[in-house]
């Protein structure tokens, strides 16, 4: 930079020799000189005011004040035992110097203030004698002589600060005055509590504060700033050269950054006061810049900091080693040991300038440059029990690292800068760097041993280069590997240099080619497998690089691979550090981020070789597909070892993901029917556990995490969540050679967790707890749902039920095998909680109803009939009216024809007698809709005598036809009739015989008459009969005439209402049993209550609870966010008609679920107003939809993306301009509606839409069953019956989640979520009153990489459980399995967010309450005889 330029070192030297600061004196003894000194300078120094008042100067002559000079010259060379006159000389120049002020003192001679510059250049020369190190005196007077030292050092930086009138020239004699000083205490080797080690770091801060001075007031020449140059590379043995430089650097760097990136770019703060006053104000930016990058290059290459012979070079090291008694080199010198040191604190202070560029933080600036030399390894800790485990972990997913600036400059920018000495640095003690060093021996090797005279100074250089570059002339702590910290820190800063890339930026393929020749030496493992700081630092900074599309980065594959060896599967792993610390527990956070990046790598480039960057070709290159066994295993054994909770949560992300991929490549490109096979991967195929075919690692995922949940993690709510969610995840996937020994050992120890959690001691029994039983719950019906076959075995069921009915009731029935079993009757109903005992109800339900039934014939869309009483009745062939439709047009007239009855304080019976189309064939019919928990239900029911395989012929003919008469009468004989046996007069009577009078007794006892009125009665009797059988021979009716046989008329008229009701034991009233007291305490249970259904919101309030859903419901909404995009406007147009977009958008969305027709549809839609709607009969949103044209595929005005499992459901909607109409017309729609009569009543459906729920009871197989089982259970729990009265108060809104994709990865930053929540509205908001907030939203940002990859950015509430797996933050995924893990994602999303609401009721919970409420406003109370009555009423 200055080469054209002449140094002004030889005046530097001059002053060094005494030239400008020699005196007359010094021609004269010493004591001469002195006494002259003593008696001159204490008559001066009365008058300066210190002891007494100041006076006028009695100097008014030119030749007076100099010859005062000369002596006062003198006097600052004087040895150190003079120090009092050595201080009043001192005083007096310092007091002088005060004519430069705009007030000099009083005492200031005359002359010196007429020509203030040409005195105070000579003054400034003079103080030169007090810096000189006087040999052999104490350390006392060595600080005497620092003080005053310190006194004039101030007094020449405060007479620059505020002097006006200091010319060029003076400004030009006080720099080299400095750098003078800077050379004559700094440039000898380092000598303890010497005065050059006690004055080092003030005069180098005052050189360089009073530079920054000049370089405002009066710019430094170029020959300054060339010798500034030349002089620091002579004193960069000395630490505190770098330190200051640093500090310097960042308080420029900070002024530069402000005025060239602008107020909004992330401004650097340094961290003391004085740092931030460093820079002198009114500095110009233009000065700044020049400034700025002068102070940059002043010490020269830092990578010579590695080499001792260089920095030893200088005459006074080369006197050092002439001199020293036992004969030494250069470089031998014990100060050189601190150029490791030296040389780490020159690379971070370059670190903290990229990470300045880069817009970090102040925060991660200082602890990347100050203090991580004195940061403490933190020790990851598992933790004990939940709670707190849990606060170790309050935000997860969060960045640790603060976000990098959008205003950043250009990676190539940076490294233009920099990138030559980071490159260099990092390469220091490399197989390059030895190579290199080789050579230049061998070159030097060939010239003779010279003697060398350097320009500078005339000093006199041994060359040697023989012994020069001989590691074994150099001491054990200067050998290259030392250097190592210094190494780390520049590979780690070049590290986050590429990791800053931006998406579509290009890096010079020359930095990216000496990157990873750099990164490829670093990586290089040691025999002893340590991670030292250089592997440790490359880890730590690489987290993003494998997922910005830089070119070639794959050849590094295998190096980072066998790093993640070193790191992950080491549950003590132990860093071999000198001089930097690292938290191990980040270290791992990183390495598994990197993890995550490339696990999907071998599937997706299969068998591409992966090129070498060495030229040698003779080895054989790798293929992809060969490292997926190897990252597997690094997972699996990462899994094990790890015990940070956000570690352990990303590694389960990542298994799921593998696993997932694995199921899904070889379903589409194999066929699911090969393995993986490829070269290298068949020695694997021996060992099941080491074979990663999509079975085997299903088994070992399973194997792994349900071992570590019952061992380690069951402690831990967020690990245990994720566990679940994992085990659900596998649960879900389809495997062709599925191992039922497997699945069924995955239930088994699923159970044992919910067993250990609900028998933890009563103080460990928390919400948190909780959760993570209804969470295994819940994980238990996904295995069971999708592998039914489980219940088939014996073991299996057992072990399900026992864990059902401990949630139920709190213990079991048969503890042991041999205990005899507890029946229900006699247990105390003591459930965990009521969130365990509602989430073991919902798994009995799915064992008895849907496991291995679901999807039933409505299809996944519903678990409930769709049919209701409107739609029965339209099928009813036996109303008055020919066509069924025309007699019953609406709800409350089909309502009617039902009777209504409720059991168990929980289930409707809605009962219709009318046959359904079957009048040819009458039997005793009831048709029932059931309203329950879980689900409405539609069953028809016939009374029949024989089964309908034997019933095929008709009983009752029309006309059955007249017999054949037989003409043929036989005589039947003539007998006597007897009442009694023959022999019946030959028994002899007994007392009892004469017991019954005879007539003739009568007769005598009641007189004759009494016997002939009887007897008249029985003649009387016998007349009419004679004449009722004449008058019946002659009628045309008597059997004597010929007539046909007429079968009697067919009774149509069944009670079948009541017949099933008795037939199901409805009708069997309570019988007490005194001797129980729990039966004879309290009010009698009645099985059946009547409903009225003659008030006109009956149909209302049914209608209402068939509008809650028994399943949870969610709804995610997809934006395409193109490059620079930052506005909702912008984002939202790109859905428009007219818009292209990305094709593998629109691929993803068809992966994410079913597209569905909103008007067909009877499911979930995204929408409140038009969910659970049956198929025809939605004429509001028919006619509204009607009116609509279709703007984009999936906004929810005719169609939506919908998926749905036995307990959830969840729409997709891609939101357009519509939309924000649609809203804004439901808004007002809901606001209107409020302030009507059914306000009291939406209360209960806003609260059953608030959030969904959890499992059903459609399916007709358990009707009989479940009202047994129902009569025995418990009574269902009321304890949350006080929500039902203030519901809107409690209610959680609905997470809201955004699936976002992304064309530059960058705008995820500036993504408006606050505005495009206008677009995401479901209609519940108003409703629950509770708009949703920008900072509760979750996003998930996907972004697609040039290699046909997405990258995965997740955002969200800094809660405890806001992030679920999943995916991970920083996840790279293919393409294969997106749409499953992002719906997996946002269901698992929503069920920790209503797990960790205290107020949220599951699904058949808010059903059951809403059931309640209804009994409660309708019921009839009857008596048991008023009851049978109303059974023998027939409908209206």
């Amino acid at each position: 930079m200055y080469s054209e330029w002449a140094s002004l070192s030889t005046q530097i030297t001059a002053n060094s020799c005494g030239a400008q600061c020699f005196s007359v004196l010094n021609k004269f003894p010493a004591s001469a000189g002195r006494e002259v000194v003593i008696s001159v300078v204490k008559q001066l120094g009365t008058n300066l005011g210190i002891t007494q008042n100041a006076e006028p100067s009695h100097l008014v002559k030119d030749e007076e004040v100099r010859w005062c000079m000369d002596v006062i010259c003198f006097g600052l060379s004087l040895p150190l035992q003079e120090h009092e006159t050595i201080k009043d000389c001192v005083n007096v120049y310092c007091e002088w110097l005060t004519a430069l002020h705009p007030q000099p003192r009083i005492s200031v001679p005359k002359p010196i203030c007429e020509d203030a510059n040409l005195y105070a250049r000579q003054i400034i020369n003079h103080f030169h004698n007090l810096f000189v190190p006087r040999q052999g005196e104490s350390s006392d007077t060595i600080k005497r002589q620092a003080v005053l030292c310190h006194r004039v050092l101030r007094t020449l930086q405060q007479t620059a600060q505020i002097s006006q009138h200091m010319d060029r020239e003076t400004w030009d004699t006080l720099l080299l005055f400095l750098l003078a000083i800077n050379e004559i205490l700094l440039a000898p080797p380092t000598v303890k509590d010497d005065v050059g080690d006690q004055l080092c770091e003030r005069v180098l801060s005052v050189l360089f504060e009073v530079w920054l001075l000049a370089c405002v007031r009066c710019f430094p020449s170029p020959s300054l700033w060339k010798t500034l140059q030349e002089s620091c590379a002579m004193w960069r043995h000395r630490i505190a050269l770098v330190d200051q430089w640093n500090r310097v650097n960042l308080a420029l760097t900070a002024r530069l950054l402000e005025f060239s990136y602008g107020p909004d770019f992330t401004q650097l703060k340094n961290a003391g006061e004085e740092d931030g006053q460093l820079i002198p104000a009114g500095m110009t930016n233009d000065c700044v810049a020049q400034t700025w990058y002068r102070f940059l290059r002043m010490i020269g290459n830092p990578t010579a900091l590695c080499s001792p012979h260089i920095i030893s070079k200088s005459s006074h090291f080369v006197q050092w080693a002439l001199t020293h008694e036992k004969g030494a080199e250069t470089h031998q010198h014990p100060c050189l040991q601190m150029l490791p040191q030296i040389f780490l604190n020159a690379i971070r202070g370059i670190s903290s300038q990229v990470d300045a560029f880069l817009g970090l933080s102040k925060t991660a600036l200082i602890s990347l440059t100050r203090s991580s030399t004195n940061a403490a390894p933190t020790t990851p800790t598992s933790g004990p029990p939940s709670s707190s485990s849990i606060n170790s972990l309050p935000s997860i997913g969060t960045e640790l690292r603060p976000p990098l600036s959008v205003a950043r400059p250009k990676c190539n920018s940076i490294l233009h800068l920099f990138g030559e000495w980071l490159f260099e640095a990092a390469h220091i003690g490399g197989d390059t760097w030895l190579q290199n060093r080789k050579k230049q021996a061998c070159e030097a090797s060939k010239r003779p041993s010279s003697m060398i005279m350097e320009n500078r100074k005339g000093s006199i250089s041994l060359s040697q280069p023989n012994s020069l570059n001989d590691p074994a002339s150099l001491p054990p702590t200067l050998t290259i590997d030392k250097y190592e910290s210094g190494r780390a820190e520049a590979i780690g800063t070049l590290c986050k240099i590429f990791c800053a890339k931006k998406t579509g930026e290009e890096i010079l393929p020359v930095y990216l080619a000496r990157f990873y020749m750099a990164l490829q030496q670093c990586l290089k493992i040691t025999e002893s497998k340590e991670c030292d700081e250089t592997l440790a630092s490359i880890l730590l900074h690489s987290a993003d690089l494998f997922r910005l599309d830089l070119d070639g980065i794959n050849v590094l594959l295998p190096g980072f691979i066998a790093a993640l060896e070193i790191v992950l599967p080491d549950k003590d792993l132990k860093l071999k550090t000198q001089a930097i610390t690292f938290n191990r527990t980040e270290l791992r956070r990183s390495a598994i981020n990197i993890l995550l990046s490339i696990m999907v790598l071998p599937l997706h480039y299969h068998t591409l070789p992966i090129r070498n960057l060495t030229s040698d070709t003779g080895e054989k290159g790798l293929t992809f597909l060969q490292l997926k066994s190897r990252l597997m295993n690094i997972l699996m054994n990462a899994l094990q070892v790890e015990t940070d909770a956000q570690n352990t949560h990303m590694l389960l992300g990542g298994l799921l993901l593998c696993v997932q991929d694995a199921v899904t490549f070889e379903d589409t490109e194999l066929g699911g029917t090969d393995h993986l096979s490829g070269p290298g991967v068949h020695h694997h195929e021996e060992n099941l556990l080491s074979s990663d075919n999509a079975h085997a690692l299903f088994v070992r995922a399973t194997y792994l995490v349900c071992h570590r949940l019952i061992s380690s993690w069951k402690t831990d709510l967020n690990v245990s969540l994720a566990a679940l969610e994992l085990l659900s995840g596998l649960a879900r996937l389809h495997i062709r050679e599925t191992d039922a020994l497997e699945c069924k050992r995955a239930v088994k120890w699923i159970c044992d967790y919910i067993c250990y959690q609900c028998s933890r001691p009563p103080p460990a029994h928390s919400k948190d707890l909780h959760s993570t039983i209804v969470a295994a719950f819940q994980c238990t019906a996904a295995w069971l749902m999708q592998h039914p076959y489980l219940l088939q075995d014996k073991d299996c069921l057992q072990t399900v039920l026992e864990v059902v009915e401990l949630g139920i009731s709190g213990t079991k029935s048969q503890s042991k095998n041999g205990d005899l079993p507890k029946f229900k009757d006699e247990k105390e109903l003591k459930p965990a909680s009521m969130r365990v005992r509602d989430a073991a109800e919902n798994l009995l339900t799915i064992i008895l109803e849907q496991v291995g039934y679901f999807p039933s014939e409505c299809g996944p869309e519903s678990i409930s009939s769709l049919l209701d009483e409107l739609a029965l009745m339209k099928h009813c062939n036996s109303l008055p009216t020919g066509d069924g439709s025309a007699g019953v047009c609406n709800a409350e007239q089909a309502i009617s024809k039902f009777k209504y009855f409720v059991t168990e304080n929980s289930t409707i019976l809605a009962l219709l007698e009318e046959p359904l189309g079957n009048d040819q064939d009458p039997q005793p019919t009831v048709t029932l809709l059931i309203r329950g928990p879980f689900g409405r239900h539609a069953w028809t029911m016939q009374l029949r005598h024989l089964p309908r395989s034997k019933s095929g012929v008709k009983y009752h003919a029309v006309n059955p036809g007249r017999p054949i008469p037989m003409n043929d009468i036989t005589q039947r004989p003539e007998c006597e009739q007897k009442n009694f046996p023959e022999g019946v007069d030959k028994v002899q009577p007994c007392v009892a015989d004469y017991s019954i009078p005879t007539i003739d007794q009568i007769r005598e006892q009641y007189g004759a008459n009494v016997i002939s009125e009887l007897e008249a009665m029985l003649e009387n009797q016998s007349i009419h009969e004679k004449l009722a059988w004449a008058e019946s021979d002659n009628s045309i009716d008597s059997l004597s005439h010929a007539q046909e046989c007429v079968p009697p008329t067919v009774c149509h008229e069944f009670h079948a209402a009541r017949l099933f009701l008795s037939h199901f034991g409805f009708l069997s009233f309570e019988i007490r049993d005194p001797h129980n007291p729990v039966e004879s305490l309290g009010p009698p249970q009645r099985p059946l209550i009547v409903l009225d259904t003659k008030s006109t919101t009956f149909a209302s309030d049914l209608d209402k609870l068939d509008k809650l859903s028994a399943r949870t419901h969610d709804t995610v909404y997809c934006f395409y966010v193109k490059a620079g995009q930052t506005t909702a406007q912008q984002i939202i147009g790109n859905m428009a008609e007219d818009q292209s977009y990305d094709s593998h958008f629109a691929n993803m969305l068809q992966t994410l679920g079913w597209p569905v027709h909103v008007a067909e549809h009877s499911g979930w839609t995204g929408f409140a107003h038009n969910s659970w709607s049956l198929k025809g009969t939605s004429a509001l949103a028919d006619r509204h939809q009607s009116n609509v044209s279709s703007e984009s595929n999936y906004n929810g005005a005719q169609h939506v993306l919908y998926w749905a499992d036995v307990s959830s459901e969840i729409a997709f909607v891609v939101p357009n301009a519509w939309n924000l109409r649609y809203n804004s017309e439901m808004d007002a729609c809901s606001l209107s509606s409020n302030c009507s009569d059914q306000s009291t009543v939406s209360n209960v459906w806003i609260r059953g839409d608030d959030a969904g729920s959890l499992k059903s009871k459609p399916r007709n197989l358990s009707l009989e069953l479940d009202a047994n089982n129902r009569n025995k259970e418990p009574v269902p729990p009321t304890r949350r019956k006080g929500t039902v009265s203030k519901p809107a108060l409690l209610v959680q809104a609905p997470a809201k989640i955004f699936l976002v994709w992304l064309e530059s990865f960058e705008d995820y930053l500036n993504f408006p979520v606050e505005d495009l929540l206008a677009y995401a509205r479901t209609g519940e908001e108003l409703q629950s009153m509770q708009l949703p907030r920008a900072a509760d939203c979750h996003v998930i940002f996907l972004h697609s990489l040039q290699s046909g990859l997405l990258r995965v950015k997740l955002q969200g509430p800094p809660g405890r459980m806001s992030f679920a797996t999943p995916l991970v933050d920083g996840m790279v995924l293919s393409r294969r399995v997106v749409g499953n893990l992002v719906r997996q994602t946002a269901l698992n999303i929503s069920r920790r967010r209503r797990l960790d609401n205290d107020n949220y009721q599951p699904p058949h919970v808010r059903r059951r309450l809403k059931v309640q409420d209804i009994v409660q406003k309708y019921k009839m109370d009857l008596s048991e005889a008023e009851l049978l009555a109303h059974l023998f009423q027939r409908s209206i």
